[in-house]
């Protein structure tokens, strides 16, 4: 997403491109793009949402998903990040390998309709009920950004929400919310021994990606984040990951903890939620090979009923945009 394999001053020509022309985007200019959506409708400052470069759609959401077992499975490394979802007692895997290059995949699980969705930029792996009010939502990419974040639509409204917080930011579903289903990246190893029989999302048939590549080599490791144009958070850098834990039944987050605590303290108690680490998951966003990233190891995160809780691993200045009242304890 947004200008993949670019580097240098390249980077610089894109960024000051989409800072002087796409950023003045506006309702009228949306419309003329071809949007029915409802823009009288919104929930934050529209000028605050940038085009990332691609059209509506441009990065394509997967609608019908493909699957094998994971012992079928053989195109995945090791220490290979995979979102692992448990639903109705049915569990599988998402590899951050594809949703790299399409960002949300619509699909049911033991009859949920659900929305798996990966920001890159964000490194924010989410899950939600695409059931709202009795209505299935389909979702697609809008190739917009707000505070560095996937701006994803609906099909059904053309509202957009925000992928962070799973709520409608314009249009008709303007705040609505979406809920978010427990879900944690693990490495490829650890889910293909713990779950044998279980359905893996395969590559679609019907594109070719460099699936298993990183479009955005070291980029968590770089000074500062892409296309973000907010307050950076205190006490912490940037690019940081955090742990944010979410309340249940609420999008809200209870704590915001830096990974470099928790993978020094290894476990940690907040709130009546339990945090642990264990090492052997890869970063996605280092290494151009993603299998063969830096260790950045596995979070999981159970709630006051000991059941697996709402939480997401994403970077400071993220956690800071959306939850500025809150502080990174780090």
């Amino acid at each position: 997403m947004y200008f993949r394999w670019a580097t240098g001053a390249f980077v610089v020509a894109l960024t000051v491109l989409i800072w002087t022309g796409l950023a003045g985007a506006n309702p009228a200019r949306w419309t003329a793009e071809g949007w029915r959506t409802d823009f009288s409708k919104q929930s934050v400052d529209l000028t605050e949402i940038i085009s990332g470069g691609p059209p509506k759609d441009g990065i394509p959401a997967i609608d019908d998903p493909r699957f094998v077992t994971a012992d079928e499975t053989d195109n995945l490394q090791p220490r290979e990040p995979v979102i692992q979802l448990t639903v109705g007692g049915e569990t599988r895997a998402y590899p951050l390998s594809i949703l790299m290059f399409h960002e949300i995949v619509n699909d049911t699980v033991a009859g949920i309709p659900v929305a798996v969705t990966y920001c890159p930029l964000c490194n924010a792996a989410i899950v939600f009920e695409r059931e709202l009010g009795g209505t299935v939502l389909d979702f697609g990419t809008t190739g917009k950004l707000r505070n560095s974040d996937l701006v994803m639509y609906d099909r059904q409204t053309e509202s957009w929400w925000q992928q962070f917080t799973g709520t409608g930011i314009v249009g008709a579903m303007t705040g609505k919310t979406l809920d978010v289903i427990p879900s944690g990246l693990v490495s490829w190893q650890a889910f293909s021994k713990r779950h044998p029989d279980a359905k893996v999302l395969a590559p679609p048939t019907s594109m070719s990606r460099p699936y298993g590549q990183n479009p955005y080599v070291s980029y968590d490791s770089s000074a500062m984040p892409f296309l973000y144009r907010g307050e950076m958070p205190d006490g912490i850098e940037p690019m940081a990951r955090v742990v944010v834990v979410r309340a249940a039944g609420s999008n809200k987050p209870v704590s915001i903890v830096s990974l470099a605590k928790l993978r020094e303290d290894k476990s940690l108690e907040r709130g009546g939620y339990r945090l642990s680490w264990e090492e052997g998951q890869a970063s996605a966003l280092d290494t151009r090979e993603i299998g063969k990233g830096r260790e950045v190891g596995t979070v999981s995160v159970s709630g006051p009923d000991g059941k697996p809780a709402v939480h997401d691993i994403t970077f400071a200045f993220v956690a800071h945009a959306f939850h500025p009242e809150m502080t990174i304890e780090g």
